[in-house]
Order: structure tokens, then sequence, then C-alpha cells
């Protein structure tokens, strides 16, 4: 679940992030991540965020138990924070994007070649008419109230890089389909970038976790 969140109190009061919740069958929260680094003019909105949420999750999907991890939008081109993810060991990648585009399919595609692992991408819908009044459309992009701004693109993508699901753009819709885990171990057999294709001894990543995060947060309005 993506949520803005703010900080109420303690250290970073009343500051935004941009961060993904992951929650088991249960409703236990198994994970809350938050998005590194705000792009372009988001940096005027949400604050940066940490390390601590940067991992997958283990949890039951489909009566067997998978490792989830999440990014939000152009963390998908920050090779570091693509390599933790891949080193926590995901069989099941969730890609959050406002909307997924041309360059947003390839990045979510390039993810499930590279991480040999399911990616889920999801993308908002947004026509123009349920803009905020306060916003003056740009005439050049917005023609129309029916028009759609941000148009889905929500996807299933195997570990291969190929589809599952094709997007669908422009319409609200549910997709679903069975997903054998066994996919992820076979393209792991000739590609692993923490495993056999890796060089551990030439190039390491260190990942780091204050544990000094802010815990009293809200779902900001």
């Amino acid at each position: 679940m993506g949520v803005s969140e703010r900080v109420d109190a303690g250290p970073g009061q009343g500051t935004l992030y941009n961060s993904i919740l992951s929650f088991g069958p249960d409703g236990a929260l198994l994970n809350h991540h938050r998005k590194l680094m705000p792009t372009y003019t988001e940096r005027m909105v949400w604050g940066a965020g940490d390390a601590e949420g940067l991992r997958s999750v283990t949890m039951p999907v489909g009566g067997v138990s998978a490792r989830v991890g999440s990014l939000v939008c152009w963390e998908h081109w920050m090779p570091l924070a693509r390599q933790a993810l891949h080193e926590s060991g995901e069989d099941i990648h969730v890609a959050l994007w406002p909307t997924v585009h041309e360059m947003h399919q390839i990045a979510s595609r390039q993810y499930a070649f590279e991480g040999r692992c399911f990616v889920l991408t999801a993308g908002s819908l947004m026509q123009a008419s349920k803009l905020p009044s306060e916003l003056e459309p740009h005439p050049g992009k917005v023609i129309d109230p029916d028009q759609w701004v941000m148009r889905g693109g929500s996807a299933i993508i195997a570990p291969d890089g190929s589809y599952v699901v094709e997007p669908v753009y422009d319409a609200p819709a549910m997709l679903v389909a069975d997903l054998d885990l066994h996919r992820v171990r076979e393209e792991r057999m000739t590609l692993d970038v923490t495993g056999h294709y890796s060089r551990p001894e030439l190039l390491e990543l260190r990942v780091t976790r204050s544990g000094r995060r802010a815990v009293e947060s809200t779902p900001a309005s």
C-alpha cells in the first residue's frame, strides 16, 4: 500500500514521506519503506527516506511462503537500491508508480530480468476532472475533462522480463494470475546477481540502517 506518511512527534515532526506499507494476511504490518529520494519537484513536499525498510519480507502467497519487496517510482532507477532488494532474496517485487508509461514499463521489466523475480507493477488512474480545483491544467497536456492524466498501466511481469499479464491502460481493472515461483529458481540458473553471477570479493554493497527512525506517524490527509 502506497501512502503519504506524516510524522506527528519527535525527530522530523511534521515531515511527509512517500511510503510503502506491507501487510500480512492477518493485517500485521510487516515492512515500512520510505522513498529514499524524492524525485525532482517532489522534494518540495516529501522528505528523504532511510534504509530501515529497504528489504523484502516473508509472507504467505497462494498457500506458499514468498519473499516480497517493493520500491517507489524512480527508486527503480537507483542501481544500489535495486541490488539491496535483490540481496534480500525477492521472489515477488511490487513496483509502485504514479502511472506506468513506456519508460516505467521498461524499468519494471528490467527489474524482473535483473532480479529474476516476478514484478507486480501498479499504476494509478486519474481523470483531468478529478484534479484539485486550485491546479490550473496545462493547456498543452489537458484538453478534455474526461482525459486520463494518469493512465494506469498496471501489469504482471515474469522473471525473464516477459509479460504474464499485459499492461492495462485508461480503465480500472483487477489483474489476477497464477505465479509459478519455481520459475524464479530456474531463471537464476542463468543469471543470479547476488549468487553465482556476482563478485563479492570485488564489488560489495553496504546498506546503512541507523535504527533511529521516528515511530509516531499517521496517514496524511
